[in-house]
């Protein structure tokens, strides 16, 4: 089958993506990948209303990209936003802005589909695809849990559980303190006992059956704060898919990352290799949800994926 060059721009609550990539069937080459950072989900959670100063640096970012996509020579470019354009009361504002910047329809996606999408992106990696998984996507404003094998996906979900939400419902000071970590910390524990674990503990027990030869459920973990631990773990200055996929984070490595980004003020914490500057902050309460998730659910190590929403998009 004959590749076909293809772009997918993600709006998400923290950061815009752009993936350009060689599409054959399953198969997923990336030809040019881009990250920026413009929070849409800033100031957003009191009243569900995006920002005028976020849509607009938003839709300046999605023009860019789109350029970007054009001179890569894409066949095809489709913008898809997640959770904060799809909470949001005036997600117009957004998709108006878009439009008028860049000339381009914005496709906003629900939960389901969102999680739908992540699992098939991360199953293109074929190592994981071939034992029983549970991947956990942490975004800045929505938490997606996959359970699956294969090309079966046998539960997802989407939780409003995200860095930026938790950001906002959780300001720190500079540093942050003891207390200031542990009522973040307390209120997500809480939160995965009671919204996460009635729903979820059920398919975990279905997915792994006595004598089904399937083996233990891995824990993967795809977005920004799994990369970025991974990157601080292998002391990467830029990005690198195959040694962040490589990587396989203990529960106490994790952990041990959590004391060190809460005890720093976030002038260090931008000193770190790995830990891009723009996420310094975002990067707490990230680290906070996979360790709470890790101890909840019993998991000994976290996987990273850098695949997800924007490969399966780019498939489609």
């Amino acid at each position: 089958m004959e590749a076909v060059r293809r772009a997918v721009i993600d709006v998400g609550t923290n950061s815009i993506k752009l993936l350009v990539a060689d599409v054959s069937g399953r198969e997923v080459r990336p030809v040019h990948e881009e990250s920026r950072q413009t929070r849409l989900g800033q100031g957003f959670y009191e009243t569900r209303r995006l920002q005028p100063e976020a849509v607009a640096h938003t839709a300046a970012v999605v023009w860019e990209f789109a350029e970007m996509a054009r001179e890569k020579n894409a066949n095809s470019l489709r913008v898809i936003a997640t959770s904060a354009a799809r909470d949001a009361v005036n997600p117009g504002d957004l998709t108006t802005a878009i439009q008028r910047a860049a000339d381009l329809k914005v496709e906003i996606i629900s939960g389901e589909q969102e999680a739908e999408w992540v699992f098939r992106g991360v199953s293109t990696d074929a190592e994981l695809a071939r034992q029983p998984l549970l991947l956990l996507d942490v975004g800045g404003g929505s938490t997606e849990f996959i359970l699956g094998h294969g090309a079966h996906q046998h539960f997802a979900r989407s939780f409003p559980l995200g860095t930026v939400r938790l950001l906002e419902k959780f300001p720190h000071s500079d540093p942050p303190t003891r207390g200031e970590f542990t009522a973040g910390r307390d209120w997500v524990k809480e939160f995965l006992q009671k919204e996460v674990r009635p729903k979820l503990e059920p398919a975990l027990h279905r997915e792994v059956k006595p004598g089904s030869g399937t083996g233990p459920i891995q824990l993967v973990g795809t977005g920004g704060t799994t990369s970025i631990l991974a990157r601080i773990e292998k002391k990467l200055d830029r990005f690198d898919r195959e040694r962040i996929e490589s990587t396989i984070l203990s529960r106490e490595q994790v952990t041990a990352y959590r004391k060190q980004l809460w005890s720093l003020p976030l002038a260090r914490r931008k000193e770190i290799t790995g830990l891009p500057k723009l996420r310094a902050d975002v990067i707490l309460t990230g680290v906070v949800i996979y360790e709470a998730v890790m101890e909840e659910f019993d998991f000994k190590q976290l996987r990273v994926s850098t695949r997800g929403l924007r490969f399966a998009a780019v498939m489609e």
